[in-house]
């Protein structure tokens, strides 16, 4: 003990000396300053001239000011640090999920469980954290996606970035949770190759948008037909104008784009490069757009006898290829059909039930000889997008909706109950949707943003390959077809005069016979199924037919002569209330 006090002793005293040394130093200083600055005081005051003195005080006020208010700072200031995304854990996740209020979960968690079993490790994935697991027995994911605004609040993230999704070819109660370190509608997205140069193949995916991790989502336009579905101002348009902007950059691709809002959002697009372009509603616009169509029938008629002619060598599975769009001889390069507002077509008092006969048509038979229909409403209802176009529609995209009616109108029978919900969307989702097509389950993607003079920079690159290529024609050109205003044929007066009056009820394969006979230009090739879709739009379907044939009775699909005759009475009333 007495030795280690020698040592603090010893130790002390050293430091005494070093301190006695600084303290006789600092007063050395101090006295040579003071005698020092007195004597140049004295000398300025009585010697220096009176401008040298006003700035010598002038200086030491403002050298006393800045000490001052130096000394005034405060030593610690308040820590402010930029917040960053957290990185995602399993307890942030448990925390989320038991704020949601689903009694299953918080049942659980009340016993000590977590509520939620986790079928992988929280990995990163992309711009963010992907979290996968099983839900409580009697939970779905679609509980989850309802309450993704209080989900989003429980991880402490911005709406944006918060994105649950239900597993394909699972049970219903298994989830993936995707985390994103940024809202995917500020996320910076990658440069579209498209953008600034490049061709492209329709019968070949092109990127189109991405999806929330960042990576590109493909999309094929030939062998389709496709929806756009969205309420207003969520970008449905600027998606559709990107389809053809696309299908632009394909010189083989005939374009017939029609603006039916009339505010001239495909324009850019229509006037450049499009064979057949109109926009607004008013009665030329529809007249220019009914001759368009019923000439696009009669080509899919042509298309179908030409592919027919064709040896099984060429066309071996009956539909256009790539190979066979580039033999002009042949007239089967792609024409992409781009509706937007198609409602304003298919509730036309007049002319509306001929459209939607029309693009029925188009839908279910054009993919395979090369026509490729894309329609976009503000209003998917059945009146807006007909069952019989909806239903066959093989690419569909849904923005941001209000209900589950209008969502599974767009996205599939059922698709609202298999949690695939536009309605989550939030209003600033712009561009952001659900996308089914290309052979696998509904993604969430965000599409590629072209404003409109990004829209008349590709478009007039398009142009002048077509130009190049010698295949500018129609529209862009400054042709100007004859608009018609009539029907070219009426068919349910067509089919009164194929079955006289003591006929009440007739096989469709005689119907079909009969009208080839009457109009083979129009009726030629025809078969009972594509007859009785003809029908539908005019309320008028098929029923079964029994007739003797060598003693036996027969049953096939038919129709009723009365039903014919009562679909004509009501269309001409209308008329005439009209």
């Amino acid at each position: 003990m007495a030795a280690v006090r020698r040592e603090d002793a010893g130790e002390y005293l050293k430091l005494s000396r070093q301190r006695d040394g600084r303290v006789r130093l600092r007063t050395l200083v101090a006295v040579l300053a003071m005698f020092t600055g007195l004597a140049t005081a004295l000398a300025i005051y009585v010697l220096a001239p009176g401008w040298l003195q006003a700035v010598s005080v002038s200086a030491l006020v403002m050298a006393l000011g800045s000490a001052g208010r130096k000394a005034d700072a405060p030593v610690i200031h308040r820590a402010v640090e930029l917040p960053k995304a957290a990185k995602l854990t399993s307890d942030i996740v448990l925390r989320a999920l038991g704020a949601l209020g689903i009694p299953a979960i918080n049942q659980a968690q009340a016993k000590g469980r977590d509520g939620f079993e986790f079928t992988a490790p929280i990995t990163r994935d992309g711009p963010g954290w992907r979290a996968e697991g099983n839900l409580p027995f009697g939970v779905t994911v679609t509980d989850i996606i309802e309450r993704r605004e209080r989900l989003a609040s429980g991880l402490r993230r911005p709406l944006g970035c918060v994105w649950p999704e239900a597993v394909a070819d699972e049970h219903t109660g298994r989830l993936v949770l995707w985390v994103g370190d940024q809202d995917l509608t500020k996320a910076k997205k990658p440069q579209w190759p498209l953008a600034k140069a490049g061709a492209v193949d329709l019968f070949k995916p092109v990127a189109y948008g991405t999806d929330q991790r960042g990576r590109w989502i493909e999309v094929t336009l030939m062998y389709i037909a496709g929806v756009i579905g969205a309420i207003p101002r969520m970008g449905k348009t600027f998606l559709l104008r990107l389809l053809l902007l696309i299908a632009a950059l394909d010189p083989r691709a005939e374009l017939h784009t029609y603006d039916m809002k009339g505010t001239g959002d495909l324009d850019p697009v229509g006037n450049a490069v499009s064979h057949r372009h109109a926009a607004g509603d008013d009665d030329e616009a529809i007249g220019y757009a009914l001759a368009d169509w019923r000439a696009l029938r009669e080509e899919l008629r042509r298309r179908t006898k030409v592919i027919r002619s064709l040896p099984r060598d060429i066309c071996p599975e009956s539909k256009v290829t790539s190979a066979l769009a580039d033999k002009r001889s042949l007239g089967l390069h792609p024409i992409v059909v781009g509706v937007d507002e198609c409602q304003v077509l298919f509730e036309h008092p007049e002319h509306g039930k001929e459209f939607e006969e029309i693009a029925t048509d188009l839908v279910k038979r054009g993919p395979a000889t090369g026509i490729v229909m894309l329609l976009a409403t503000q209003r998917p209802d059945a009146k807006s997008l007909p069952t019989g176009i909806s239903a066959n529609a093989s690419a569909r995209w849904c923005l941001k909706v209000m209900g589950q009616t209008e969502n599974d109108m767009v996205l599939g029978t059922s698709a609202y109950k298999r949690g695939v919900r536009a309605t989550m969307f939030a209003w600033g989702d712009k561009g952001i949707h659900y996308f089914v097509g290309e052979g696998s389950d509904a993604r969430i993607v965000a599409s590629v943003y072209v404003d409109a003079p990004g829209a008349e920079t590709i478009a007039a690159r398009a142009r002048k390959a077509r130009e190049t290529a010698g295949l500018l024609s129609g529209h862009a050109l400054g042709e100007a077809p004859e608009t018609v205003t009539g029907p070219a044929y009426d068919l349910l007066a067509d089919i009164l005069a194929v079955i006289p009056a003591s006929e009440t009820k007739v096989w469709s394969e005689t119907v079909v016979a009969r009208l080839a006979e009457l109009r083979e230009d129009v009726y030629g090739g025809w078969d009972p199924e594509q007859l009785s879709a003809a029908l539908k739009p005019y309320g008028v379907s098929t029923i079964q037919v029994g007739r003797r044939v060598k003693g036996k009775v027969v049953n096939r699909r038919g129709i009723d002569r009365s039903h014919i005759t009562t679909a004509i009475a009501e269309r001409d009333g209308k008329r005439d209330a009209g």
